[in-house]
């Protein structure tokens, strides 16, 4: 068991630290968040440094790297911003590795390269109004006909919806019922009768693209396939690869949060010396560095189980909503170290406050999570519908 990063892994992140000294990460965050506007401009920056795609297959454009890799450049810009940091994210550790791990030789070629260059970039739609932690009661269905797919029906609070190029949809096959009836399909921004809703506006993550999509009679060719029905298990595999994203989002969060904390704590003074010398702070120091580094010891133990290709549900789950919560705690006691300045949104802890409460809803719930915990700590599964 070895908890040293590569030589490798520790040059990426000083040059990611430097990256983010020359490019201003830290007023781009705030002026992303102040505007709601992505920061587009990085893409091709990214793409020169290796960042997109790194993970994905060397034959398509990719670099082959480790799923923990990725994780670390994740945490690592997210100490600016999530929006910063979703470009690596989302090409990377989000939908695309399943057409990566499981998607057609023709799908490869034609999407993969374009996300290592920053043209292309793929969105996961799972998310339904009935259907957000009970992935097995998706209404979406797709119809089979000659030789296309009938879709038909919505998603809700998609990630990158109206402004991705590809969209990963989960659906129904026909009237199989449960997961067995469950598969994916890819669909093009612009198909016939693929539509979306006004972009939502959110307390946090703002500048992140997230809007309904609407299929009405899409016809998707049987090429576009990538999922059949009765894999649903396939999609579940990679979607823990994911789960360790969102999980590195709040290290990054939370680690950005305890940098700007110390530094606050170390100069600012009261009753005649700086408040990192009363033994209060202290404590809320420290109790945030515990924290910070159990969850990321959490985490990484997730991200390499799948780097191997051998993702755990349970580590997956664990990693998630232990981060989840600590990224709460952590942004909170650094506001109260901050006072009055940390509810001020001339400084980023009130944002980075904001940001953190999205990551426990987002690639599923606390409760959810916990419940998938449960069963594999019992070996049993707890249906939910009884």
């Amino acid at each position: 068991m070895d908890f040293n990063l590569t030589k490798e892994q520790l040059m990426l992140i000083d040059s990611l630290r430097d990256m983010g000294k020359r490019e201003n990460f830290a007023e781009l965050a705030a002026k992303v968040d102040a505007t709601g506007e992505f920061p587009h401009h990085l893409m091709p920056k990214y793409a020169e440094m290796g960042l997109l795609g790194m993970t994905l297959s060397p034959e398509n454009g990719g670099v082959g790297e480790s799923s923990l890799t990725a994780i670390i450049a994740i945490e690592e810009l997210a100490k600016f911003s999530p929006m910063i940091a979703a470009p690596v994210f989302e090409s990377n550790v989000g939908p695309v590795r399943v057409i990566d791990m499981f998607g057609t030789d023709a799908q490869k070629k034609s999407i993969l390269p374009k996300v290592c260059k920053g043209e292309a970039s793929v969105s996961v739609c799972m998310t339904e109004p009935e259907a957000g932690s009970d992935l097995t009661s998706l209404s979406t269905v797709a119809q089979e006909k000659d030789d296309f797919f009938l879709l038909n029906g919505k998603k809700c609070f998609i990630t990158g919806g109206g402004a991705a190029s590809h969209y990963l949809v989960y659906t129904r096959f026909g009237d199989i019922k449960g997961y067995k009836g469950i598969g994916a399909l890819i669909l093009e921004k612009g198909m016939k009768g693929f539509t979306f809703g006004k972009q939502e506006e959110f307390m946090g993550l703002r500048g992140m693209p997230s809007c309904d999509l609407y299929f009405d009679n899409v016809e998707v060719p049987r090429e576009n396939l990538v999922i059949k029905a009765g894999d649903f298990g396939n999609l579940m595999l990679t979607f823990d690869i994911e789960r360790c994203g969102n999980a590195a989002m709040c290290l990054g969060t939370a680690g950005g949060a305890l940098d700007a904390a110390k530094a606050y704590a170390a100069k600012r003074m009261a009753f005649g010396r700086p408040i990192c010398e009363f033994q209060d702070v202290q404590f809320a120091i420290a109790d945030m560095a515990m924290k910070l580094d159990a969850a990321r010891l959490l985490v990484y133990r997730a991200a390499c189980g799948a780097g191997q290709g051998l993702p755990s549900i349970y580590e997956a789950s664990m990693g998630k909503c232990y981060a989840n919560e600590m990224v709460r705690e952590v942004t909170d006691k650094a506001m109260q170290i901050f006072g009055g300045y940390g509810y001020s949104k001339e400084y980023p802890i009130e944002r980075m406050l904001r940001d953190a409460r999205a990551w426990g809803v987002a690639g599923g719930t606390l409760q959810m999570l916990r419940i998938t915990m449960a069963s594999m700590i019992f070996g049993r599964r707890f249906d939910q519908r009884k």
